[in-house]
Order: structure tokens, then C-alpha cells, then sequence
């Protein structure tokens, strides 16, 4: 008479392999809903601020006595701008718990300096051989490529506005040097206070 057959037993490193398998797919629908999902972050409020400084620079740099220092005053606005944009960046970040260098959030920053530093350097290159009237052309187009590239990674507003300065940038590198500033106040001034006042209506701030 046969002997009735036996359940096979379970190997004790069975659960620990099912543990690491459960981990894993954790992990990947982890990553796969922060590489779907759009980086919020982008601080409304200090587009607004940003917009203001941009303003009181270019009524400055349009006053006739100070109108040989128009290039000074916008990389000092360039700075303020920089600090002001930081500041708020990381300010709503904490808020919505959003990590800054890693996942999404990094994807958008690393997006958005390799223009950024392009448009430093070009700046120096313009300055040295002569060429400082295609400085305004050059920072509005890519600040505009800047934040399309980045924008990829964000809510849709974001890569409009982009697209918005580099038409700004086409119209100061075609148009007369006279109309360099006033591009510049449209760019860094209104198109940062109309977006920076969507983006704080509609994504909190």
C-alpha cells in the first residue's frame, strides 16, 4: 500500500524571497508614479517678486543718467532675481514635502542650469568681444529654453511661458538695440508676474 503523498514543505528562505520580490515591485510602482507625476513646486510668488525687481530694473536702466549702466543694473537684478527665486523655490517645496535632488524635483533643476550657466558664459564671451547688444537677446532665449526643457517636468503653464520668452529673445536679437530693455521688462518683468500669479492661483503659491 502506497504511503499517502506529502505536502512539500516550505523552505524557510521562501518568505524572505517573497519579502524582497513585494519590495521591489514597491519600489518600481514608487518610481514609476514620481517619473509620471508633474514637479508642482515651482514657486507662483516668487515668479511675482521676481517679476517686480525686473520692473524697478529696467525703469533704472531706461533713466538717461543711468543708461551707460544698463548692464550693470540687470546682472545686479540677475542676482536678486537668484536669490529671491531660491528662496521661494525651496520655501514651497518644504511645504508641499517635495525633495529637491531626487526624483522629479531633480529632473527640473538639472533641466534648467546647463542654459542658465550657458547664458553666463555667453554674457562674459559678449561683453569681452563687443557684442553686449545681443546680451538681452541672449538671456531671454535661454532663459525661455531653460525653462521649456524644464518644464517638461512640470505643470503645462510652465514650458508656455518658456516658449514665450524665446519669442522675446527672437524679437530682441531682430529688433533695434533700443528695444532691448523694454523686451527685457516684458520678459523678466510681466511674463514673470502673469505666470508667477497663475502658478500661485492654480498650484498654491
Amino acid at each position: 500500500m502506497s504511503e499517502p503523498a506529502r505536502a512539500p514543505i516550505a523552505s524557510p528562505q521562501q518568505p524572505a524571497a517573497l519579502h524582497d520580490r513585494a519590495m521591489d515591485n514597491l519600489q518600481y510602482i514608487r518610481n514609476a508614479m514620481e517619473s509620471s507625476s508633474a514637479f508642482t513646486s515651482v514657486p507662483g510668488v516668487g515668479g511675482i517678486l521676481v517679476g517686480l525687481t525686473a520692473l524697478l530694473a529696467g525703469f533704472a536702466a531706461s533713466r538717461p543718467v543711468w543708461s551707460d549702466l544698463w548692464l550693470q543694473i540687470w546682472l545686479a537684478d540677475a542676482g536678486i532675481a537668484a536669490v529671491i527665486g531660491a528662496t521661494a523655490l525651496v520655501l514651497k517645496a518644504r511645504r508641499s514635502q517635495t525633495p529637491l535632488l531626487h526624483g522629479i524635483s531633480r529632473k527640473f533643476l538639472l533641466s534648467l542650469c546647463p542654459p542658465m550657466a550657458s547664458a553666463l558664459l555667453l554674457t562674459i564671451v559678449l561683453y569681452r568681444v563687443g557684442a553686449a547688444e545681443s546680451i538681452p537677446g541672449t538671456w531671454l532665449l535661454l532663459w525661455g529654453a531653460g525653462v521649456v526643457a524644464a518644464g517638461s517636468f512640470s505643470v503645462r503653464i510652465i514650458p508656455v511661458m518658456g516658449g514665450c520668452f524665446m519669442a522675446l529673445g527672437a524679437l530682441a536679437y531682430l529688433g533695434p538695440f533700443w528695444l532691448a530693455n523694454l523686451l527685457l521688462m516684458v520678459g523678466f518683468g510681466g511674463l514673470h508676474i502673469v505666470f508667477g500669479a497663475l502658478v500661485a492661483r492654480r498650484y498654491g503659491g
